[in-house]
Parts: C-alpha cells; structure tokens; sequence
C-alpha cells in the first residue's frame, strides 16, 4: 500500500494540473524585479542616453537653432532632383523648381559671394522685386517672370523663397527655417511698355547672376540695373513713327491692295500714331488712344471709296488694323492662363477686351459717317483677297520687321524673327489657300511653328522668348476678319457683324494658343534638370491632380 502510494507521487501531472506559465523544469526564475511588468516603451539596457532632458511642459517654448546651425534634412532614397545643370538655361532651371512643393526643393548652391554675416535679406528681396518689375511691366509671361525672382533670390543664399506676381503687384516672401519670423516685400507695376530691348538686357542680367563663372556683387547688380533703366531706345521716334506706317502698308499689300493702296494705308497709320501720341501726352488713358488711333485709316479707307477710282479702300482700313490688334496682350495673356496663372490671365484678357473694343468704336464711327455719305463699300469684298504669293511673302516679311521696330527689339533679332514671320506666313498660306484647311487651324499650325522656333532661339541665346515670337505672328492676325465683322455691323446686319467678330477672336486664340504649344513643344523632349527623361517632366500647376 505505502508503495502503490509512493508510485501515485511520482506520476507526471498533466497538463491541466498546473499553470501555463509555470517556467519548465530547468529553468530558474530570474531577479524579482525581472518579473515585474515593465512598458514597451521602456530603454532597453546599455541605450541610456547621455544627458537626460528635464521634464517639461508641453505647452513650453521649444528650443530653436539658427539656419546655420540646422540639423541636416531628410533625404529620401531616391534623391532629391539635382539643380545645377549648366547645359541648360536658367529659366528650366528654376521652372522645374517653382513646380515642386517647397519641403523637397534642393538646397541652393551659392552662386554669387557674400560676407560672413550671411546674405544681405532686404537687399536681395528689394533687387529681386526691381528686376521683376522690368520683366512684367516689358510684357513677360508671370511663370518667367517668377522663375527670374527665384533665380536671384536662390543666386544670393536665400533658400525658401516664395515669389509671386500678378498683373500689376509682386510680391516675394523669404523664411529662414520653421523657427524664423518671414520676410516679405512687395513692389506695384505702375507703368507698362512695350521695349524688347531693355527685356533681353535684364534677362542677361539674371543670367549673369546665376551663372558660377561669373561673379555680380549686389552693387554691380544695381548699377546694371540702374543702367538697363535709363537706357536709350535703340530707334529714333520718327523711325518708329516711319515703321507704323510701313506695317500698315505691308499689311494693306498682304490683303490684296496696290500701290496707291499701300501709301493711303501708311499715311492713315502714320496719322493715327501721331493723334495717340498727342492723347498720351495729355494723359488720356489707353483705351481712347486707340480709339483715335484708328480712325484716320478708316476715314481714308471710306474717302476711297467715296471716290470713282477703282480701289481697295477696304484694303486701306484693314491694313490699319493690324497695326493696331493687340497680338501681344493677347498671347501673354493665353499663355498666363494655360500655365495655371487665372488672376493675371483674367486681367490681361481684359485688358485685350477693352483695346479692342476701343478699335471698334473708332473704325464704327467713322464706318457709319460714311455710310451715310455714300453707297455700301460691298463687305463681301473684304474677305476676297487675290493669291499673290510672292508678293504676299515679301509683304509679311516687311510688316514683321517693322513689328520688331516698333517693339524696340535689339537689332541682333530683327532679322531672325523677320525669317521666323515668313516661314509662318508662308505655313499659312500652304495650307489654307493651296490645302483648302481653313483659317483656324492653318493660323494654329502657323502659329505652332512661330513658338517652336522662337523657343529654339531663345534657348540658344539663354534670353527671352517674346523678341523671337511676338513679331512674327503679324501677319497672322485677324484684320480682314475683324473689318469685315466691323463692316457688317455698321450696316444693321448684327448676326452676320458679331459671327464675324467671333471668327476673328478664334483666329486671335489660336495664334496664342499655337504659340503656346509650340513652345511647350520645344521642351517636352528636351532634357530637363531634375528627371532623368521627359516623361517626368512637371506640370506648369495641377488642379486635378493628373
């Protein structure tokens, strides 16, 4: 009995008689405190820090460092795009910047010296927002406009600059780091004009600037800016005044008018533009120069008629009108829009909407006088232009000269653009008068052709695009369509008068949107700093999130 007992003690229990978390035989339970729960959160042994920190308030204020002594940034796997690429220009440069968010753009390299004490911050924002000031009031897109502040801000040391422009205001705010009070300074265009010239020598300026071969102190910056400010003209006024007139005389040539034709239509322009002279000088505001400038080639193109001789003066008014058709306006303005700047786009739109309709009240005026005086000029006319085709490419290559002198382009690209216009016109001319394509499409592939070439100079001569573009899409401009419209309206046929007029602005918006695209051509296979190919190119500015 005592052994079958004894036999009973030795049999293994199993596993429901004891705990589960009763260690296995062998092995020992460890300290006592080692069997006390402990956080996850705990340091593990030997991972004490140094100097522990005290306790503190959430609600304290944190530690701060200056930008100098920062911690250094994170860095994702793939890198961050490399900025410098001295193959291409500064505007790609700092175009393919301004598209990223601000947290992944790359730190700047120091171009240009500064002194121990860091770059000078008011000097730089106040340089930055003077040479954006030349670069809208000349007539420059806002996204090169803006590229050139971020250009000079970066060229100088400060990093995390956000500029910004609109139709008449810029502005450029500049952070140290998280930590810092921003800097902020903004500068109003009071002033616009038209001077090619004083465009190309600030667009050298900013790329002096940031160029590492070069070295432009903040003084020098000023006196080269002091200097493109004060610069002469290139051409005298009586040479712009001559050019007036000459472009309305190609122009009245290109749409099928004589000789006599071709100097009734350049005294006209030559009157208008001294009559808008007289209007500015006494501080009437732009719309009604415009309106004055547009009636003496109307008035001579309706005396023309009056009379026995057998003449276009229909040619005569038209010619007049494209001497007057804001092609510019219009094409910053399309181009604003597409590349995401709707504020600035809006207000150059109406700044367009307003010259034009100054054009019309002065043309309609002096239409309905005539009218009144004698018998209808027959508007069908108008558009029945007569295929010269030698004569209507030497006339193209004159108005777009002239365009070029009266933009005060340097004289370096008078004639590449001049080349630039006939090859647009004789686009044109290819497929609307031999293909049979009409106007709005022929203009577009025409227009397409004017903006890639135009980009092409541009990049090869590190300026701006508009002396390269704005020139050569003269003869390309709406005149016929537009006088005719004009013509319709002054004789009570309304529908027919604003079809017209609503075919005119299609040919006007695909001039700037062919522009455009050609541009945007230019650069969509081209190597661009920050991707390794183009098909990692960004968008000019996402809404959709395409």
């Amino acid at each position: 009995m005592a052994e079958a007992d004894g036999a009973e003690d030795r049999k293994p229990t199993s596993d429901e008689a004891h705990s589960a978390f009763t260690p296995p035989p062998g092995m020992e339970p460890g300290a006592t405190e080692e069997d006390q729960p402990t956080s996850e959160f705990a340091v593990p042994p030997g991972a004490e820090p140094q100097t522990p920190e005290p306790e503190r308030s959430a609600f304290a204020t944190p530690s701060v460092y200056s930008a100098q002594h920062s911690p250094p940034a994170y860095t994702p796997g793939q890198g961050f795009p490399v900025a410098r690429m001295k193959e291409s220009p500064w505007q790609d440069r700092m175009r393919t910047m301004l598209r990223m968010p601000v947290d992944v753009r790359p730190v700047p390299e120091l171009v240009q010296k500064q002194s121990e004490a860091g770059p000078a911050v008011g000097r730089v924002l106040d340089l930055t927002l003077r040479i954006g000031e030349l670069l809208l009031a000349g007539g420059e897109g806002a996204e090169d406009v803006e590229a050139a502040m971020f250009a000079v801000a970066r060229s100088y040391g400060l990093d995390r600059c956000e500029p910004t422009v609109t139709f008449t205001m810029l502005s450029i705010t500049h952070q140290p780091s998280l930590v810092d009070d921003p800097v902020s300074a903004a500068r109003t265009v009071r002033r616009r004009g038209t001077d090619y010239n004083r465009l190309a020598a600030v667009f050298r300026l900013v790329d002096d600037i940031s160029a590492h071969e070069i070295d432009v102190s903040l003084e020098e910056a000023y006196r080269r800016l002091a200097e493109i400010r004060r610069n002469r003209h290139p051409y005298p006024g009586w040479m712009l005044t001559a050019s007036a007139g000459l472009l309305a005389g190609a122009a009245s040539t290109l749409v099928g008018g004589g000789v006599l034709v071709f100097f009734a239509a350049a005294i006209g322009a030559v009157l208008g533009d001294r009559l808008a002279w007289l209007c500015a000088g006494r501080g009437l505001p732009e719309f009604y120069q415009f309106v004055v400038a547009a009636m003496p080639p109307a008035a001579i193109g309706v005396a023309l008629n009056l009379t026995p001789i057998d003449v276009r003066g229909s040619a005569v008014i038209t010619g007049g009108l494209f001497a007057l058709l804001p092609g510019r306006a219009l094409v910053a303005a399309v181009q604003d829009g597409l590349t995401g700047y709707y504020i600035t786009a809006s207000a150059r739109l109406l700044e367009v909407m307003y010259l034009f309709i100054g054009i019309i009240m002065g043309v309609l005026v002096v239409l309905y006088l005539g009218l009144q005086l004698g018998p209808s000029p027959r508007p069908e006319e108008v558009l029945a232009i007569h295929q010269r085709p030698l004569v209507q490419i030497a006339a193209s290559m004159v108005l777009v000269f002239t365009f070029a002198i009266l933009l005060q382009q340097e004289r370096s690209t008078v004639w590449i653009v001049t080349l630039n216009g006939g090859v647009a016109w004789v686009t044109f001319g290819a497929l609307h008068y031999a293909g049979g394509i009409p106007p709005v499409p022929s203009t577009a592939v025409a227009a397409g052709l004017v903006g890639l070439f135009g980009q092409l100079f541009s990049r090869y001569r590190f300026a701006s695009a508009l002396p390269y573009v704005t020139a050569a899409i003269g003869p390309l401009l709406p005149g016929s369509a537009t006088y005719y419209g004009l013509l319709l309206i002054a004789e009570n046929r309304l529908n027919e008068g604003l079809g017209s007029l609503t075919n005119a602005a299609a040919i006007a918006l695909a001039i700037a949107i062919g522009v455009n695209l050609g541009s945007e051509a230019s650069r969509l296979f081209m190597r661009i700093p920050g991707a390794a190919s183009a098909a990692k190119r960004r968008a000019a500015k996402r809404t959709r999130g395409f």
